[in-house]
């Protein structure tokens, strides 16, 4: 399958078979995904909540009542749930934690290249977070790279998947006490294998047409 079959195949799951569940083989592939997605300067200002038994998906649960409620069964009918958190501030402290892991994975051969890349990290986190005030919001949208990479992937790997931003975040949070960790919760994938009677399974895709969102330069 190429990477257009799996863009036209791949949807979003409205409801899951409880019965079917990921491999340990292909669940190590989505870890794999969730470390290794691209986020600006390496900044990976993330942490993921993974739940694969019946007691976990009770727990991440906990985001889907009330309002949420109409999520509630893709979590707990799906084989895998990941909750993905931002971290709630990006200080200088993690920026060193970052340049030790790079060194560490030996990504720095010569010590002038390893201050080049210091400066450049400093330079474009000082801009959100001291310039423009918007750490918060740039530190979203790396995790939402991280999300598109998660459900591209579990495409070609043959799994079923939903993004779910209607969740009680505050909730989880509180669930999970992310706060006092350095973290807060922004949404859900859920991953499995869809039920026969999902009825956006059938459905063709919709998208705008190509001339409407395409602008070819000559």
């Amino acid at each position: 399958m190429n990477l257009k079959d799996v863009a036209l195949s791949r949807y979003s799951t409205k409801e899951f078979d409880p019965t079917k569940q990921i491999s340990a083989e292909q669940f190590d592939h989505i870890k794999s995904l969730l470390r290794f997605s691209p986020s600006s300067v390496n900044s990976q200002p993330w942490h993921f909540i993974i739940a694969d038994t019946p007691e976990g998906r009770e727990r991440v649960s906990k985001g889907t009542q009330g309002m949420f409620s109409f999520n509630n069964g893709k979590v707990l009918n799906s084989s895998h749930v990941i909750v993905f958190c931002v971290r709630t501030d990006i200080s200088d402290e993690y920026l060193d934690r970052l340049l030790e892991a790079e060194e560490e994975d030996k990504r720095f051969a010569d010590p002038a290249v390893k201050e080049t890349v210091k400066a450049g990290r400093a330079t474009f986190v000082g801009i959100h977070r001291d310039q423009l005030k918007d750490a918060d919001h740039w530190m979203e949208k790396q995790v939402y790279l991280n999300m598109g990479t998660i459900l591209l992937g579990a495409g070609a790997l043959g799994i079923d998947a939903v993004p779910i931003e209607g969740v009680d975040v505050e909730a989880l949070n509180k669930e999970f006490a992310l706060q006092e960790k350095g973290y807060r919760a922004v949404a859900l994938i859920a991953l499995g294998h869809r039920h026969e009677n999902d009825f956006n399974a059938a459905l063709p895709k919709s998208r705008l047409p190509e001339a409407e969102i395409f602008t070819e330069l000559a």
